[in-house]
């Protein structure tokens, strides 16, 4: 069996089973990790944001159509790049989703290079956006640990507020102002205000 890593995971939404099949064909042939789904619904109820992946879904589908799990993904503010497979009458309804962020759309039948050169692009992506995502959800899993008065002063550290003006702000003492930087600091592993900005900008992922 083949040891070598494959080169992303490609989601497959389309009702009609011979599309699934023969994109699935065609990109295991490639070695990508391909994983097929008949509806919208199934395949949101298995999707893992955590993985580097991209969506190919026909904008056509009986129950939830291809534009609806856009709107669901677009909610959810997953970093999935979407490509959508289109019939011939649909190419204003793509144009659409491209507005919504889609990457391209492309129509049936479709042309095997072209599809994958896209689905290359689309991984691409993929890995950038999910970095940032992964950056993202560990900067919002911190800015969590605060408590509400934290947030607060937080929010006025960041805008540049001394601690005597946040101690005015907020009606509370500069001893208490003091103490709560020092948790703010601790709890968002901030070594110095530099690190403690960048954080609460998300310029930065943090240091574990």
């Amino acid at each position: 069996m083949s040891l070598i890593p494959k080169k992303g995971t490609v989601y497959v939404v389309d009702d009609d089973e011979a599309v699934r099949d023969s994109l699935q064909w065609l990109l295991e042939g490639k070695d990508y990790r391909v994983r097929c789904f008949d509806s919208a619904e199934s395949f949101l109820a298995r999707y893992d944001p955590r993985e580097v992946a991209c969506l190919i879904v026909d904008i056509r589908m009986g129950g939830m159509t291809g534009l609806e799990l856009q709107d669901r993904l677009v909610e959810r503010k997953s970093p999935l790049p979407i490509v959508f497979i289109t019939g011939h009458g649909d190419v204003p309804m793509a144009v659409n989703t491209m507005k919504k962020g889609a990457m391209d759309f492309i129509q049936k039948p479709f042309k095997e290079d072209e599809l994958v050169s896209l689905v290359e692009r689309m991984l691409e992506r993929a890995k950038d956006t999910f970095a940032e995502y992964q950056s993202q959800a560990s900067r919002d899993a911190l800015l969590s640990k605060l408590t509400s008065r934290e947030a607060q002063v937080l929010e006025r550290i960041v805008a540049g507020r001394l601690n005597k003006q946040i101690a005015d702000d907020l009606g509370i003492s500069i001893k208490t102002v003091e103490a709560h930087r020092a948790n703010i600091m601790e709890k968002l592993n901030a070594n110095t205000v530099a690190d403690l900005l960048k954080i609460a900008l998300g310029q930065t992922p943090p240091k574990a």
